[in-house]
């Protein structure tokens, strides 16, 4: 079992920046990808980036060339560098880990995101 803890979340103008970091509870070298989701109210899930163990990144179109995930396995640790942020960036933010040998997939509680116009 893999507890994921998010932080960084908060309200910040248009054109802003914020970093997210996730701390996990034990060892994330297993873990095949980590990743960043948000979600608001009343919609889907859906995928903002992901990160191999490999260092393979992932981006959902709207946040290309805007936001950056990082990983730190030492520090058991991805993070979310977004910068740029829009209205539309307002979200709750999950931190998500999936183990592809077990099938595990564990999700943090999620941190808001706000950007005011």
């Amino acid at each position: 079992q893999v507890q994921l803890v998010e932080s960084g979340g908060g309200l910040v103008q248009a054109g802003g920046s914020l970093r997210l970091s996730c701390a996990a509870s034990r060892s994330i070298v297993s873990i095949n990808l980590m990743g960043w989701y948000r979600q608001a109210p009343g919609k889907q899930r859906e995928l903002v980036a992901t990160i191999a163990s490999g260092g393979t990144r992932n981006y959902a179109d709207s946040v290309k060339g805007r936001f950056t995930i990082s990983r730190d396995n030492a520090k058991r640790s991805v993070y979310l560098q977004m910068n740029s942020l829009k209205p539309e960036d307002t979200d709750v933010y999950y931190c998500n880990a999936y183990r592809s040998i077990t099938g595990d997939d564990y999700w943090g509680q999620g941190t808001q995101v706000t950007v005011s116009s």
